[in-house]
């Protein structure tokens, strides 16, 4: 059984691929925060901006990988055609699936099935969890306070600033990922944060910024 929240087509509005045409797969449950506010301040994770509780009607409960990739499917525009899908995709249409956090039920028969319908698959995780064979794109956003298993990748998104010591961007620098990035973490102080995102990344320019263009521009 999958419990998904909310699964729906969109444009990608952070990290590398942002601007990319997407499904978002939003699974259910996150293993850093309940997801309820009166939670919040005790949790692991205290900034998350994200409803990841229960099911939308975009969403439900799905009793196999089959079920759960044919509805992802499902919302791939039905007008582009296989030519124009190649084209507009670079090679294939992107599922990204996310959370909470998606390796608690993302799994091997779910890549199998989600690229049986020719998906490129990305997860966004806070990699404290392994992840299934074959994923085609990992981002990893640490969490200060939370282990570290995932420490290869595609992207290190890193939420900027956390102020625990084990969440400094000088911590990540060595690990196997092909892309480092700050975020400003949103919130009251986002202007802030996103003037000390942008420094960081002036001085340490191994660092680029990612910025959640989706807010920007108003889309889901």
């Amino acid at each position: 059984m999958y419990i998904v929240k909310e699964i729906f087509y969109t444009l990608q509005g952070e990290g590398i691929n942002a601007g990319r045409p997407a499904v978002f797969c939003r699974f259910t449950g996150c293993n850093l925060w309940n997801g309820h506010e009166e939670g919040r301040a005790t949790a692991v994770c205290t900034f998350c901006d994200t409803d990841f509780v229960g099911t939308d009607p975009d969403g439900g409960r799905f009793a196999t990988a089959d079920d759960l990739a044919d509805a992802v499917l499902s919302r791939w525009p039905a007008t582009a055609g296989s030519e124009s899908r190649r084209l507009a995709t670079g090679g294939r249409p992107l599922v990204v699936c996310t959370g909470g956090e998606p390796l608690l039920q993302l799994d091997d028969a779910a890549v199998a099935a989600l690229h049986a319908r020719g998906f490129e698959i990305a997860v966004e995780t806070n990699g404290t969890q392994e992840a299934p064979n074959g994923i085609d794109h990992i981002c990893v956003s640490p969490k200060a306070g939370a282990p570290l298993r995932l420490t290869q990748g595609t992207e290190l998104k890193l939420v900027y600033p956390q102020a625990h010591p084990a969440a400094q961007p000088d911590r990540f620098e060595r690990l196997a990922f092909e892309h480092f990035l700050l975020q400003p973490m949103d919130g009251p102080a986002v202007a802030e944060n996103t003037r000390a995102a942008i420094a960081y990344c002036l001085e340490h320019p191994m660092w680029r910024l990612s910025v959640q263009t989706h807010k920007v521009i108003g889309v889901r």
